[in-house]
């Protein structure tokens, strides 16, 4: 893949320096150098310590990226929310993994899904790059990344809390707080390779909600996430004594077959398009069924 920029600086500056400034990593730089790509300014080959002048034109030459061999290739259908050259956005439905597990007969997670929709779609980078996760009974957006750059960009800003996600759950319980902050760090459960817990010693994990509804017996919270730990959501409202309605690994009731979560919104800047993304997904069936009742 090519990548363009014109220099707009006003003092000359090394190559490396002016690919770092807009956001070109030092292991993509290596990739290009030692792995089959290059670097021009002004359509002529170029080396990292040359100097690049105001109003110069500098390219960065990445190789194709070649699939993993590993990963098997899975032809069932996917939910596209958004698509350009450098993102896919997959409206994920429950009860379908983000990544392959090593434990089931036939690998059917999103990965294996994007990587048979990038082969029927011939798209020159064929790793399935992906950003962000749910669990498997969670539904809502997931990001995959159509290549390395655009992997290290959204990266970059998921370490600098960039990215905003929006959930809506249904708690057990009435919740009268019109808005909430829970702080409260998490850790492994030691007595499950699964399942987490609020501890003292654990890892920071903030959760913000605002409610929308309550009644008796449930309430509608819309959720961000400060942090991103593995099942924060669902470990912060069980602490709460309002475990996720469906959620059995947390105490949550069987009102639903499985956890009533839902990704619905992610916002993140492109570098490339030079524009926030913005993305939504309707909340599905089985979750607005719930919460009609409510």
């Amino acid at each position: 893949m090519i990548f363009s920029w014109k220099y707009q600086g006003i003092h000359n500056r090394r190559l490396r320096s002016v690919l770092k400034s807009f956001g070109v990593t030092g292991s993509l730089i290596k990739v290009a150098v030692y792995h089959g790509g290059g670097m021009k300014i002004n359509g002529d080959n170029a080396w990292t310590i040359d100097y690049v002048y105001p109003g110069d034109q500098i390219q960065l030459i990445l190789p194709a990226e070649q699939p993993n061999d590993h990963v098997s290739v899975s032809d069932a259908p996917i939910k596209i929310a958004y698509e350009d050259r450098d993102y896919l956005i997959l409206n994920k439905p429950a009860g379908v993994a983000t990544v392959p597990a090593h434990n089931v007969p036939v690998q059917d997670s999103l990965v294996n899904r994007v990587k048979g929709y990038y082969q029927r779609q011939g798209y020159e980078n064929q790793v399935t790059h992906v950003a962000t996760r749910l669990d498997k009974d969670t539904s809502g957006l997931v990001v995959f990344p159509k290549h390395r750059f655009a992997h290290a960009v959204l990266d970059r800003q998921l370490q600098n809390h960039q990215v905003k996600k929006r959930y809506l759950a249904v708690v057990s319980g009435r919740i009268d707080t019109q808005h909430g902050y829970i702080d409260a760090p998490q850790r492994r459960d030691p007595d499950s390779f699964v399942k987490r817990m609020v501890a003292a010693d654990g890892k920071a994990a903030v959760t913000e909600y605002w409610l929308i509804r309550a009644q008796k017996d449930c309430s509608v919270v819309r959720i961000a996430l400060h942090t991103g730990r593995t099942h924060q959501i669902r470990v912060h409202f069980a602490w709460l004594k309002h475990p996720l309605v469906g959620d059995q690994m947390y105490g949550g009731p069987a009102l639903m077959e499985r956890q009533a979560l839902h990704c619905h919104f992610i916002s993140f800047y492109s570098p490339f398009l030079k524009r926030q993304i913005q993305v939504t997904a309707p909340v599905p069936a089985d979750l607005k069924k719930l919460i009609d009742r409510i």
